[in-house]
């Protein structure tokens, strides 16, 4: 059995499945409570079954993975032949998934490195991505976490909601910043800083918004060997235009990712929602 680093995240990396299995990357679940039945992220609900709960207004809310969850995974990558084992996760200023891997890892059967990259959705991907290629070509628990975090540190994350409301709803913003994004019906844009979701525009129509949003992304996107992500929730044609301008405008692109995001991340922005995350390798 040879031994090796291995790579833990969670489900709110949204790393293509082809991607997570050429990498050997585990992704654990997240969970979306909807109504009164506990759903796992990616296996048991549908982006199109929580846009149409949104659009209804029912009641969700979402949930971290249990310590025991975290535990099983680590016991089953020592199992399978890991030396030591790294842990990357979504912000702890957004949840407590970074806790329960904390608690896990200290009865783990080999070492556990946990990381908070302060990001989300492919922000946090791409970080995953770099410690899996770095423990890949041998290297140490420590370089990989190492590549992770320097990942994380040159990545950049926007994007635009129709409203604030949802994120209000969840806690994910403040009282005060979702009033502020109400005010006067302007399209509000928001940024990934130091782990939190903050206002950064208002822009006062959705194509503005979204014009905008293009922009950031190809002031961001400067360089050789960028990696773009573009996210959305029940907007796929915005998407789709969006990347292809940007394909156009990024003179150093690697690749680009399109891609829907899983229902922990929809519930708390709602229909609409439209992401860059811009990675520079």
């Amino acid at each position: 059995m040879s031994r090796h680093v291995a790579i833990v995240t969670d489900s709110t990396a949204y790393l293509p499945p082809r991607t997570m299995e050429r990498h050997g990357i585990t992704a654990v679940p997240l969970t979306v409570v909807l109504g009164d039945r506990a759903l796992e992220e990616g296996t048991e609900i549908s982006t199109r079954s929580l846009a149409q709960a949104l659009q209804k207004r029912r009641s969700v809310t979402t949930s971290r993975p249990s310590p025991e969850v975290f535990a099983e995974t680590y016991r089953k990558a020592a199992e399978s032949g890991a030396s030591g084992i790294v842990s990357l996760h979504l912000s702890a200023e957004l949840s407590g998934t970074y806790d329960a891997a904390v608690l896990a890892a200290r009865e783990a059967p080999v070492p556990v490195r946990v990381v908070d990259t302060g990001m989300v959705a492919m922000a946090l991907g791409f970080s995953a991505l770099a410690a899996a290629e770095t423990a890949e070509s041998g290297g140490t628990m420590d370089e990989a976490v190492s590549a992770a975090e320097k990942r994380a540190g040159s990545t950049s994350a926007h994007f635009y909601v129709d409203t604030l409301d949802y994120l209000r709803r969840g806690g994910r913003i403040g009282a005060a910043q979702a009033l502020l994004g109400s005010a006067l019906a302007v399209k509000p844009l928001l940024q990934l800083q130091g782990g939190r979701i903050e206002l950064l525009e208002k822009v006062r129509t959705a194509s503005r918004a979204i014009a905008r949003l293009e922009e950031i992304a190809a002031e961001r996107a400067t360089g050789a060997g960028i990696d773009i992500a573009v996210h959305h929730l029940a907007a796929p044609e915005r998407a789709a235009a969006l990347a292809d301008r940007l394909r156009a405008r990024v003179t150093g692109l690697a690749d680009l990712h399109v891609s829907e995001v899983g229902a922990v991340i929809g519930a708390h922005t709602g229909p609409g929602l439209l992401g860059v995350v811009v990675s520079p390798r």
